[in-house]
């Protein structure tokens, strides 16, 4: 539900462009502003709902953001879409935050990180079957039935949380204040930092993946769908292979190499569009290491929260989704800027360097958290 929403509009920006007579680069600012308002929003909702039952909660924001889907599909311009996306966001990442703390609490300890990897996959699963047969929807029938069908699903979601989820959880209530102290931990909020720049790695070109597959290089529209398919079956794989490094010990201490290969990747990706076989070969590679942090860095996030500020477990169940977002913000602005900078073939450009930004990151993480809790330390 929440991928589909959330991705749909990269594989529907030039029917949405055509539709609304707007060009390709401002639509291109739906997905940033969609980010921008999920970063901001998420942990304002997230500790002002913190008092309240979570069952209660996350279904009340589950109407609020089926009312937000639905308002997309029956948008008549780019500002009732530019709203309808702002008030699914402003939903989204208080719903992903309860659901990993719903996760957390259910989960068995020695199955945290193989579930939590599940979760990250249900994106995934999104973009192999919700975007493609999203794309063929939005070309064969008209993109507002992409949206209904998302409506749908969302009902669906409703009415099976509102079956399987236990309507009683314990929770730790806290002021604002004492939530908030998890960010003066540096184990804390290097860790965001890196959550950030590794996102904004990615978008940096996936927010104009369709082009870069068609217009640069120069697959046809109809084979789109079973490259993205394809794409999507190997981010799978990655959320998979994430999970699978979250269950071992200093997980974060084993992902530096993969950034160094993405720096690698980005730097001579121009160059490969030249070549159907090795631009796609470098897609699907990245696709497959470029959010390998995702499952490590989210049980950090958990286990940290769980021991040492109890007070503040959904707020850091959420942190990863907020600051995601918030690179996928600066990510796909960063995008639509290099477009008209440096053209569309080159825009992987500033891939690199939020890939290097991130690389740094990592190792002043590692290197926190070798030292230890700060306030046991002083």
């Amino acid at each position: 539900m929440l991928g589909c929403n959330e991705f749909i509009v990269v594989g529907i920006l030039p029917d949405l462009s055509a539709q609304f007579h707007t060009p390709i680069s401002t639509m291109g600012y739906l997905v940033t502003i969609f980010a921008m308002v999920y970063a901001v929003s998420t942990p304002f909702v997230t500790i002002l709902t913190s008092r309240y039952s979570r069952y209660k909660t996350l279904l009340t924001l589950m109407i609020v953001f089926l009312i937000g889907n639905t308002l997309s599909a029956l948008s008549v311009g780019y500002l009732t879409m530019m709203a309808s996306r702002i008030i699914t966001a402003t939903t989204a990442g208080s719903i992903i935050s309860l659901i990993m703390t719903f996760a957390s609490t259910i989960a068995p300890r020695d199955k945290r990180a193989s579930l939590v990897s599940w979760i990250f996959a249900g994106f995934s699963i999104a973009s192999v079957f919700g975007v493609p047969i999203g794309v063929a929807v939005s070309t064969s029938f008209g993109w507002r039935y992409t949206f209904w069908g998302i409506s749908v699903i969302s009902i669906c979601t409703f009415l099976l949380l509102t079956q399987i989820l236990p309507k009683k959880v314990k929770q730790t209530k806290s002021t604002i204040k004492n939530q908030l102290t998890i960010l003066l931990d540096p184990r804390i909020y290097y860790g965001v930092f890196l959550v950030l720049f590794t996102a904004a790695t990615m978008y940096g070109y996936y927010t104009y993946i369709r082009p870069l597959l068609t217009t640069s290089m120069g697959f046809s529209t109809q084979s789109l769908n079973w490259l993205l398919f394809i794409i999507g079956i190997m981010s799978i794989i990655s959320n998979r292979l994430s999970g699978m490094m979250a269950e071992k010990p200093n997980s974060l201490q084993k992902t530096p190499l993969f950034y160094v290969a993405d720096i690698l990747l980005l730097a001579v990706f121009p160059f490969a569009l030249h070549s159907k076989i090795a631009g796609l070969a470098i897609i699907l590679v990245l696709t497959l290491i470029v959010t390998i942090i995702n499952s490590p860095v989210q049980i950090h996030f958990l286990n940290l929260a769980e021991k040492e500020y109890p007070q503040a477990l959904v707020f850091a169940s959420s942190l990863s989704s907020i600051f995601f977002n918030f690179g996928i913000s600066l990510g796909s602005a960063s995008a639509s800027s290099m477009v008209g900078i440096v053209g569309l073939d080159r825009i992987s450009i500033g891939s690199v360097v939020f890939a290097a930004l991130s690389l740094g990151f990592l190792f002043l993480i590692n290197r926190a958290i070798r030292k230890g809790s700060p306030a046991k330390k002083a």
